[in-house]
């Protein structure tokens, strides 16, 4: 079929229109005037139509100047049958029975054979360094920001490295725990050997030595000048004392040692020195090493026990802590446990107590004071307690004439005189008093004391400031003595009160 008719393509409104050109069917020569990046004269792929070949003959329209994509569908004639692979340089369509031309033109073979095709050249491959995706994509790198504190994922490796130290860490620590093991064996081989090869004739040094040395000796003859009487309490505390310097003279010859159990448990009536024996047993404690500072820490229940949930813990906690290294003194231990309430928060107390004395015994020393019968009965409901305590200590009551010399002892304390005819009147009272309800023993006799100095100071005090005695002018022997008769009024304050008010006098 030849086609005789001329195309004109008329130019286009803008600045990059077509100018008028004739195409023949005699390869005429395609011009384009437009703007830069257009098609320009060249050897197209195909010339123009031709009636006689199917091939193209003259001169088609160029190669751009640029590279455009492939338009989705070509327009006007020759569209294929079926897609075609993209040209190279992206045409305007591809010849209507074969591959696409070379150069994109519109040329193209005719209805015939097609033009030769032209591979497209293969697209770069996508950067994958270390990356052995098939994709493309470095889907496995971290995504993440490592300067975000708020990020929640942890990276393997560094999770990895963690373990790691952990493991060397622990593996660190089991190897010291073993050369700890060998160092303590052979320094127990090594004092075994010492001690096997020592001789029993080798002398140890003197108990006396080690009790004058130690200080200990000067805390018993202390406690023998303040404590009148109590036989028992002072051969206990000297058994105690015994105990320990003999320890420590095995333990410096290279005997094994244990501590004692120093819990004590101080029973007796009020004013029978409790106390005062917990104070000297805290400093010979100390001068033996067994005790870092010997004070003595006195606690009742209100110091130890709270008065709402979660308050007692505390309490008893910071009482303990106030006692490390010393004594802690819980007078009237009884009043921890109440059996008639099973809510109570004193069993909370004693619970946290038995746990220090367990486990903190060799830095804390915990005394319980009160009457016997009660402890009895307190160590009937907490049978731990008891068990926890090694030394029982009853305090008896003081005898009159034991007390007369109670009053003598505080009396040269206070650097007063009692003259000799005092002693039998003060006993009198004593022994008065202790027919009577509320009798405390010692404190009694401290109580009587004060009202003695009361009445020789109003005695003196009338004599030389209101009578005028001796213009006025006393001695220093005046103000030191004190009568008999500053205690016949204590003695007749109970003879002559109301049976009703004999236990206040």
């Amino acid at each position: 079929m030849k086609f005789a008719t001329a195309v004109t393509i008329l130019s286009l409104a803008t600045a990059s229109a077509f100018v008028p050109t004739t195409i023949s069917t005699s390869r005429a020569t395609c011009l384009y005037s437009g703007v830069p990046g257009g098609w320009t004269p060249g050897s197209g792929g195909g010339g123009g139509w031709d009636d006689n070949s199917s091939s193209g003959g003259g001169t088609g329209w160029g190669a751009p100047a640029a590279p455009a994509p492939a338009p989705a569908a070509p327009s006007g004639w020759g569209a294929p049958p079926a897609p075609a692979p993209a040209p190279a340089n992206g045409g305007w369509g591809a010849p209507m029975g074969g591959a696409a031309p070379a150069d994109n033109g519109w040329g193209g073979g005719g209805m015939g054979a097609a033009a030769p095709a032209v591979a497209p050249p293969a697209p770069a491959p996508a950067s994958n360094e270390g990356n052995a995706n098939p994709f493309g994509t470095k889907s496995l790198d971290w995504g993440g920001n490592d300067n975000d504190p708020s990020s929640k994922t942890v990276r393997l490796r560094d999770r990895l490295n963690e373990v790691d130290t952990e493991r060397r860490k622990n593996e660190e620590e089991a190897a010291n725990r073993e050369r700890a093991a060998e160092i303590r064996k052979e320094e127990r081989q090594k004092k075994i050997d010492y001690m096997n090869n020592m001789p029993d004739s080798q002398p140890a040094g003197t108990v006396e030595e080690f009790m004058f040395k130690e200080g200990v000796q000067d805390q018993l003859d202390k406690l023998d000048r303040e404590l009148v009487g109590l036989v028992p309490v002072k051969k206990r505390v000297k058994e105690i004392a015994s105990l320990l310097v003999l320890d420590k003279m095995r333990r410096k010859l290279g005997f094994e040692t244990a501590v004692p159990s120093l819990h004590m448990c101080f029973t007796g009536a009020p004013g029978t020195g409790k106390t005062t024996v917990a104070v000297r047993m805290g400093q010979i404690l100390a001068k033996m090493g067994y005790s870092r500072k010997g004070h003595v820490v006195l606690a009742t229940r209100d110091d130890l026990v709270g008065q709402y949930v979660g308050h007692t813990a505390p309490k008893t906690k910071e009482m303990i802590k106030k006692a490390m290294g010393g004594v802690l003194l819980v007078d009237e231990a009884y009043y921890l446990y109440n059996a008639a309430n099973d809510r109570d928060y004193g069993q909370e107390s004693i619970e946290i107590l038995l746990n220090v004395m367990e486990n903190q015994q060799e830095d804390l020393v915990v005394a319980l004071a009160g009457y016997k019968d009660r402890m009895d009965k307190f160590f009937s409901y907490i049978p731990g307690m008891m068990s926890r305590i090694g030394n029982h200590i009853d305090f008896p009551n003081y005898s009159a004439d034991e007390l007369v010399q109670i009053a003598s002892v505080m009396a040269r304390e206070l650097e007063y005189d009692i003259d000799d005819n005092a002693y039998p009147v003060f006993k009198a009272y004593i022994e008065k008093r202790m027919t009577l309800p509320f009798f405390s023993n010692a404190r009694t006799v401290r109580n009587a004391m004060d009202r003695a100095r009361m009445n020789s100071a109003i005695r003196t005090f009338e004599r030389f400031a209101i009578n005028g005695e001796n213009g006025g002018i006393c001695t220093v022997s005046d103000l030191k003595k004190i009568q008999a008769d500053d205690f016949q009024v204590l003695l007749d304050d109970i003879n002559n009160a109301d049976v009703s008010k004999r236990i206040f006098s």
